[in-house]
């Protein structure tokens, strides 16, 4: 059971990221990721929608149909997106306006979908919930990462706008990493995350081939095949 868990762990962090090696949820990933107070909000929202989904998905598996799987599990999203909606609407009000549309376009995020339909509806209800919260933790880590990188070279600073998603206390977390007489609009635009996010990938792919390189190679067995020659005499 350990090795499972721990299996599902590697796989929703690194080896299986929904970001950076499945390329799902793009849309918001690119979008928003403008600062890290954005995508710590979009990550927090997508990692509840898709712990919840999951153990939901789970625990109803055997009373759904197959022919209509697909509209239950958009349905089941829907309810958890329109929760935390109303949560973040009533809370987190800043972020819930800086987020817009992208929060209810979680609904259609590929990442929790696919899960639901690969995972969720095919194992019980622990194992389904900690793939979601591992999954959901591997996409909030590269928004950060993402948002991070975009929101130091466009703006110069760290955690700007963070009490609007943690409370006015969060003010004193900015970071003020270099001043900038005017914001790089290319890091802060769309095109500039594309460029970031093909960075990531990069370091990612990069990190995989040095670990595989260190393991040592087991040499492949020959097996030598005897061949018979019924011409000869």
């Amino acid at each position: 059971m350990n090795n499972e868990y721990k299996e599902l762990a590697w796989q929703g962090l690194w080896k299986n990221n929904p970001g950076l090696v499945q390329l799902l949820g793009l849309c918001p990933l690119l979008a928003v990721t403008s600062t890290v107070t954005n995508a710590l909000g979009l990550g927090l929202a997508t990692l509840l929608v898709l712990v919840g989904s999951n153990i939901t998905v789970s625990a109803i598996r055997q009373w759904v149909p197959k022919e209509i799987r697909i509209p239950i599990f958009v349905m089941i999203i829907a309810a958890f997106v329109t929760c935390v909606q109303l949560l973040m609407n009533a809370f987190t009000y800043g972020i819930y306006q800086s987020l817009g549309l992208f929060l209810p376009l979680i609904v259609t995020n590929c990442a929790i979908i696919g899960r639901a339909e690969a995972y969720a509806s095919k194992n019980p209800v622990k194992q389904a919930g900690f793939d979601g919260l591992m999954m959901g933790t591997g996409f909030a880590f590269v928004l950060l990462a993402l948002g991070a990188i975009r929101e130091v070279l466009g703006q110069g600073t760290l955690f700007d706008g963070a009490n609007l998603l943690l409370g006015e206390w969060a003010t004193d977390l900015r970071i003020e990493v270099y001043n900038l007489d005017s914001q790089f609009l290319l890091a802060i635009l769309p095109p500039g995350a594309f460029i970031a996010m093909g960075f990531l990938i990069a370091v990612k792919n990069m990190i995989d081939a040095k670990i595989a390189q260190a393991q040592p190679q087991q040499e492949e067995k020959t097996i030598e095949r005897v061949r018979v020659n019924f011409d000869a005499q």
